[in-house]
């Protein structure tokens, strides 16, 4: 177990770990994280739900003030405890081991390894684009155990970055830092091409040519709000994984500086770029459109080939090689989404090890000194479950089961105020306490919006959750002997 401190506070471990992490590294990982294939992908979802132009961009500029207030409280907790396992620490030091290792078992369950399964999964959906083979079956494995050629080349992807990741942190960086750089950028020129040098006047015209076409037609209602709720899944798992940055604290060269700035940079950044990019789409194709129609702008976001959103946008500028290109960016994209979450979450799975709740085996570096064992068994389970349902399953688990230790971990904040006054916190919290509690009941309301209008997926998220208890108490049970 880590050793506590005079003041109560957990001290780090002499882990070994190398703090090799820049501020601009640490943004990277941060704005890497993020962005995936979300944002190329689920506006045509979220269009469905809300049915106007109005509600696509609210849900987008919902979830990104919510994330933001997020990562301002994580902030806080970042710099007082610039610990290996980031979040893990900060839920063990306000609530106990515990809910600490709860949150150590879904991440590894379900959020980290759902979210890299989810994302490989997107860049062999986008991949097909280019080689159309990669949409076709695979002849191997019988019902719902069949490999499809998608399936095939997620686990190709899963299995070549956690081989870079096990070369050594200063591998997994530099890749980071070229894929993030390089998909800011292309989410710039999406943009550009958008708003401002070929905009399509008949889709502003639509989405944007008066009050009802704006906001549609459907009345403010009960069931709207639900809609919206529901819809918002999209517009945070988009911008979800920006506190993975915290798990490698242990390897950020001033964590107590870098490690909120790069939460706030990283964030505000994205946010940006995403509430811009859907802008740019809505400057090429109709919100609301047919799924019938033959062309691209006649099925519009919401009826979006296969949702490829960014896709029939560019198709709109350059025709089929438009759909390429994006095909393309989303890749690169995406590989560098993964990289970041392959890198980031094996950090907590080594940091329970170290606190004697997990394998030990897990809690070991390898001669590149970074947790190789961590890392063999993330990359392993993700594998796992990117055979195991599609694309939008794995977003609804992982956002229900991040939402819940999202309101723990801004919880803490208050919690170790009152606990912990005379800690010393070199960043506090911006708008406490009402932006931290603002984000604590919006996410609440969220939560159970999801139960309500998702319990197919929702639940078992719930159930993942709360099927760390007889493990942990087996772990405690042999540690005891």
């Amino acid at each position: 177990m880590a050793s506590r401190s005079k003041s109560g506070a957990a001290e780090a471990p002499s882990e070994g770990l190398r703090p090799v992490l820049s501020l601009f590294d640490s943004a990277m990982i941060v704005a890497g994280s993020m962005i995936g294939s979300g944002i190329f992908i689920v506006s045509a979802d979220i269009a469905r739900y809300v049915g106007s132009p109005a509600g696509l961009l609210a849900v987008w500029l919902t979830s990104g003030l919510m994330t933001i207030a997020g990562a301002l409280a994580y902030g806080e907790l970042a710099a007082m405890m610039p610990q290996a396992g980031g979040q893990y620490v900060y839920l063990r030091e306000a609530y106990g081991p515990l809910c600490a290792f709860l949150f150590g078992w879904t991440l590894l369950l379900v959020v980290q390894t759902g979210t890299i399964a989810a994302v490989a999964v997107a860049f062999a959906r986008f991949a097909a684009v280019i080689w159309p083979a990669l949409g076709a079956p695979i002849p191997l494995g019988v019902g719902r155990l069949a490999l499809s050629s998608e399936q095939a080349g997620a686990i190709l992807v899963i299995a070549a970055l956690t081989a870079i990741n096990l070369r050594g942190l200063e591998t997994g960086r530099q890749v980071q830092n070229f894929f993030t750089s390089f998909k800011i950028l292309s989410l710039m020129l999406i943009v550009a091409l958008g708003l401002f040098i070929a905009p399509r006047h008949d889709a502003l015209r639509i989405n944007f040519g008066g009050a009802r076409a704006f906001f549609g037609t459907r009345p403010l209602s009960l069931g709207l709000l639900s809609a919206f709720g529901a819809a918002m899944v999209g517009g945070l798992f988009s911008a979800d994984a920006w506190a993975s940055v915290t798990f490698t604290a242990a390897e950020v060269r001033n964590p107590r500086r870098d490690l909120p700035l790069a939460l706030a940079f990283g964030t505000g950044l994205v946010i940006l770029l995403y509430i811009l990019t859907n802008l740019s789409y809505m400057a090429e194709l109709p919100v609301n459109a047919t799924a019938a129609a033959a062309d691209v702008f006649g099925r519009g976001i919401s009826n979006a080939r296969v949702d490829r959103v960014a896709a029939a946008a560019m198709e709109m500028v350059w025709g089929r090689a438009g759909a390429a290109l994006t095909a393309a960016l989303v890749m690169i994209s995406t590989f560098g989404c993964a990289n970041g979450l392959i890198i980031t979450g094996a950090r907590v799975t080594y940091a329970m090890a170290k606190d004697g709740v997990f394998f030990r085996s897990a809690g070991r570096l390898n001669r590149a000194l970074v947790p190789g064992v961590a890392l063999v068994m993330q990359g392993t389970w993700s594998a796992v479950l990117a055979l195991s349902g599609s694309y939008s399953e794995l977003l609804d688990y992982v956002i229900f089961a991040n939402l819940l230790f999202y309101v723990l971990t801004v919880g803490a904040v208050f919690v170790l105020r009152a606990t912990r006054p005379r800690e010393p916190r070199p960043y506090r919290a911006w708008g406490y306490p009402y932006v931290p509690a603002a984000y604590i009941v919006a996410a609440i309301v969220l939560m159970v919006d999801l139960l309500i209008m998702k319990p197919r997926s929702t639940w078992p998220g719930l159930l993942i959750v709360l099927s760390g208890l007889p493990v942990y108490a087996l772990r405690l049970r042999r540690a005891a002997r």
